[in-house]
């Protein structure tokens, strides 16, 4: 019988079957995160259960720590986020798990520290309690987000009761135009389908623009895919993502036992799949949203939709067929799970050297992980930032979303490199853009919305 690459995935983990054709699953790495890691790890205890394989499981603070340059131990960004700090790190010790915490060398976001670690693996089951948990898939991983409680049930068994999704194949051929990125393609196949055309599916993004993309570039695509209604993503790991995973496996040796398993993680050529959708990435233009989905996304040059939700044109304070080009912004963002890798830091500095941010901007850069960090300080890459007039954080979710606190003020408008763009999603009232790093950079440095080849030609720089 020919299978999914999901169905490898699933068919590998899979213990057995209970009630209502649920499967139990084992789960090869749980990562927890501050927010909610301490309240689980605590009630846990309180249970009267202990972590069954500490080794397995990952606490890292990444979701409410500071992100102000030179925070300390236990400074958070959010009124009262220091308790749930000490708490995870008090919990995390008793239990006995692997804790990266907020002065550990390889801090950062938990969605990017785990690939940066080789805690993730072509092959692994991971599961968080968060739902971006399915940029781990871009390894060829089966990883989804989970609630708390179901964490605690990992912890405590090494299992997880799950009902097989359907399955969905997204094709993306062909060459992508100049100046797009895999957020592109992320927002162009949303606005086209919906925020609800991934069916909580597990989707495998598959073609030769998916496999022309980097890594990183991958992880993008996968985080993405929850803001589709995925259950999860997944793409076949391939040479690249092996030797990602060789240069970032801590030290291990791999065997090529190992790595001869991973080859055969892909889809079988007559697999079926429950849905497909195909796209031309020629079709694909530098995207930004408008409202407050990532559904109402366009490409740049086009205007708000004449039959926009009015609801949301409220809250955004535009009008049906507005021009988004040109419109004055406050605020800049660029970090994320979805988008504070190397890579992106890497382009938008292309678009920010030599270029000043005007006086009216706040433009903010909160690199991924500390390991993200220090190589963009290496490369000079935060001289460019901050001589272009932006603050250089500490890694963390930082404005990613609100959680009290800091934030940027009511009914401000911010072109920002993350994954949503709801209602106050960056804080009560703020207008969110969500677009790719390169052009919240072009649009930071001119002051409002445009692409990077809007910029004067005499100091322009192709994305």
């Amino acid at each position: 019988m020919a299978l999914t690459l999901f169905d490898k995935l699933w068919r590998e983990h899979r213990v057995c079957g209970v009630e209502d054709g649920a499967d139990l699953l084992a789960i090869d790495r749980l990562l927890l995160h501050e927010r909610t890691g301490g309240v689980a790890l605590k009630s846990l205890k309180e249970n009267g259960y202990r972590v069954r394989d500490p080794s397995r499981v990952y606490a890292i603070m990444d979701h409410i720590v500071s992100f102000r340059a030179g925070r300390s131990r236990n400074e958070a960004r959010s009124p009262g986020g220091e308790a749930f700090i000490t708490e995870t790190r008090a919990m995390a010790s008793e239990a006995g798990i692997h804790l990266i915490d907020t002065d550990h060398a390889g801090q950062g976001i938990v969605h990017v520290v785990a690939p940066e670690h080789g805690i993730v693996l072509p092959g692994f089951s991971l599961v968080c309690p968060d739902s971006h948990t399915c940029t781990l898939g871009a390894l060829g991983a089966l990883a989804w987000g989970i609630g708390s409680s179901e964490a605690e049930h990992v912890m405590a068994t090494g299992v997880l009761r799950a009902t097989k999704p359907k399955q969905m194949q997204v094709t993306i051929d062909g060459a992508l135009p100049p100046g797009c990125t895999a957020k592109d393609i992320a927002l162009f196949l949303i606005a086209r389908h919906s925020a609800s055309g991934g069916k909580r599916c597990a989707i495998e993004f598959t073609g030769s623009t998916v496999d022309a993309l980097t890594v990183e570039g991958r992880m993008t695509l996968c985080n993405m895919a929850v803001e589709f209604a995925a259950h999860s993503a997944v793409i076949a790991p391939d040479d690249k993502v092996l030797d990602y995973v060789a240069a970032h496996a801590a030290g291990e040796t791999l065997s090529g036992e190992l790595t001869d398993y991973w080859r055969t993680l892909r889809t079988d050529p007559d697999a079926r799949f429950d849905f497909q959708i195909r796209i031309d990435a020629a079709e694909i233009a530098p995207q930004i949203s408008w409202g407050t989905s990532p559904e109402d996304s366009v490409a740049l040059d086009q205007p708000v939709p004449d039959a926009a939700p009015s609801r949301a044109l409220v809250y955004m304070g535009l009008q049906p067929d507005q021009p988004l080009r040109g419109l004055r912004i406050d605020g800049a963002f660029i970090g994320s799970c979805t988008n504070g890798r190397l890579s992106d830091l890497q382009h938008a500095a292309e678009i920010l050297r030599g270029r000043t941010v005007p006086a009216h901007v706040r433009a903010v850069c909160v690199p991924g992980s500390k390991s993200v960090r220090r190589a963009a300080e290496a490369l000079g890459i935060d001289k460019i930032f901050r001589q272009a007039g932006f603050e250089w954080g500490e890694p963390g979710c930082a404005m990613c979303f609100y959680a009290g606190g800091e934030t940027f003020p009511p009914k401000s408008r911010v072109v920002s490199s993350t994954n949503r763009n709801f209602e106050g999603r960056q804080g009560p009232g703020v207008r969110t853009h969500i677009t790719s790093p390169a052009v919240v950079a072009a649009c930071a440095v001119a002051g409002e919305i445009c692409a990077p080849i809007d910029l004067p030609a005499r100091q322009r720089v192709d994305a």
